[in-house]
This record gives structure tokens, sequence and C-alpha cells, in this order.
């Protein structure tokens, strides 16, 4: 899901030197189009036949790639379980617990793609729909439940490095310390990054998102 940290964990998985995962491939109209175009690209993937910076198809243990659950993942998902049932392949579902956290970060990224920033805040609006966020995540599950995968939540990475052990074990690889060059920008407590901080307090004060409000965590 989009604003997941799905960048810096993909940067963590290619820190390791059996690992080429090739980016987010389906951002491409063109190879998401139909079930048959989407096939053609994962069938070159996993031949070895997709060559990117990433690549290391010499000494690849894992190869795969980033997709996006609204990249043709959720239109066509029964195609596509079996697909990775057929072909083996493991998917790895990165969410995160804190969708306000996430709604401010597309915010942020949408901000930051346009204009400078002067002092580091941003305006935020509680307009996102986070309902929606909600409901594809339990249907993603739902859909992909009879294939090889594991849930990872981005906050239990960032608390807590040995998760990318269970990862490691999970795509059969020999252990490796995993980095990444990618810089956090918007970090800290989102109280320090949101201009109108009591407006979005008071909105979610007293609601099932209230707990959004308080769950943190620290780089």
């Amino acid at each position: 899901m989009q604003r997941s940290g799905s960048g810096w964990f993909e940067t963590l998985l290619n820190s390791h030197e059996n690992v080429s995962s090739n980016g987010e491939i389906f951002s491409v109209k063109e190879r998401r189009s139909n079930v048959s175009t989407i096939i053609n690209t994962m069938d070159k993937v996993y031949n070895l036949d997709w060559f990117t910076s990433a690549s290391k198809n010499e000494c690849s243990a894992a190869v795969g790639f980033k997709w996006m659950l609204n990249q043709g993942l959720m239109k066509h998902h029964k195609e596509i379980v079996e697909y990775f049932n057929e072909r083996g392949v493991s998917a790895i579902f990165l969410f995160r617990r804190n969708l306000l956290r996430r709604m401010i970060s597309v915010l942020a990224n949408s901000y930051d793609s346009q204009a400078k920033l002067l002092n580091g805040t941003h305006k935020s609006h509680v307009h996102s729909p986070h309902e929606e966020a909600v409901e594809t995540t339990a249907k993603a599950l739902e859909y992909l439940k009879s294939t090889r995968h594991i849930v990872l939540y981005y906050e239990d990475i960032v608390r807590n490095r040995t998760k990318l052990v269970d990862v490691q074990e999970f795509l059969r690889l020999p252990y490796r310390d995993l980095t990444s060059r990618q810089v956090k920008i918007h970090s800290g407590h989102l109280s320090k990054q949101i201009e109108n901080w009591d407006d979005v307090q008071k909105a979610l004060e007293g609601t099932s998102y209230e707990s959004f409000l308080h769950e943190d965590y620290q780089l």
C-alpha cells in the first residue's frame, strides 16, 4: 500500500547480496493492462530476464518486485493467486498500523513534490478515506490467504529490527545485517509536523481512531 514504507523496506532487502527486488514494475500501466500482460511481466522477472540496477541474477536466492495493491493485483487476484501457487511465489505484505501517519505521509509527499518546505510543517485535513484503506487491506489478505505469505507492519520493523531476521528466514536466505541509505524526511511526533494539530486532535478524540494520536515511534 502506498506510503507504507515499502521503498525503504525494498532498499533493506536489496542490501542483501542474494536478493534482487526490481522495484515498482507495475507502475507502468501497459504492464498491468490485462491478465496476460501481468503474467508476461512476472514471467520475465522469475525467468531472470528482467534487468535493473537491483538485478543480481547470477547469485540471487530471492527475486521479486514491489507491487502496490491498486496496480492490478486486486482486480485480477484470482489469476494472480493461481500463478503464485503454481510458480511457488512468496508474498510479503507490508502495511502501516497508524493510518494517520500514512495519511500525513501521502499529503506531505504530494506537498513536497510541489513546494520546498520552509519550516518543516504541513497543513493537515482529516478527510482521507481511511476506512477504504482498512477495507482494502482486509480484502488483500483474504484474496491471497492461500499463498505462502508473511504480514509485516512498518512500525514493527522500525521498533524491532529482529523482524528482519524473520523476513530472511521466510525468504530462506542466509542471515545478513540489512541496511538502507534512504533518509527519512518526516520523522518525530506528528504534533511537530502538523500546523493544525489541535484541530486534528479534536477531530479524532473519542473516536475509534484516537489511538493514532498516541501510537508513535522513534527513529
